[in-house]
């Protein structure tokens, strides 16, 4: 999905894009509406995950699976990134 004001409006529901867009038209331009849309670009893309449910559960519960800093860069470093 792209990280546009079209893109994002798209994929929420509801209450949500109303939220999205009374959050947009407060934000002046620049880094608050960068802000802005980076947070609800997140929260669309969780919106369109078939298994949002699952994993909101699982993040409320505590029991989401987390992986370490060290463990990112470990798999960087094999697949050779940085």
């Amino acid at each position: 999905m792209p990280r546009t004001i079209g893109g994002i409006s798209g994929a929420l529901q509801g209450s949500r894009r109303a939220q999205f867009f009374a959050e947009l038209l407060e934000a002046q331009q620049g880094p608050e509406l960068d802000s802005v849309l980076n947070a609800w670009w997140g929260r669309a893309m969780l919106d369109t995950d078939p298994d949002r449910d699952r994993i909101r559960a699982a993040a409320e519960a505590g029991t989401l699976p987390t992986t370490s800093m060290q463990d990112v860069r470990r798999r960087r470093q094999e697949f050779g990134g940085q």
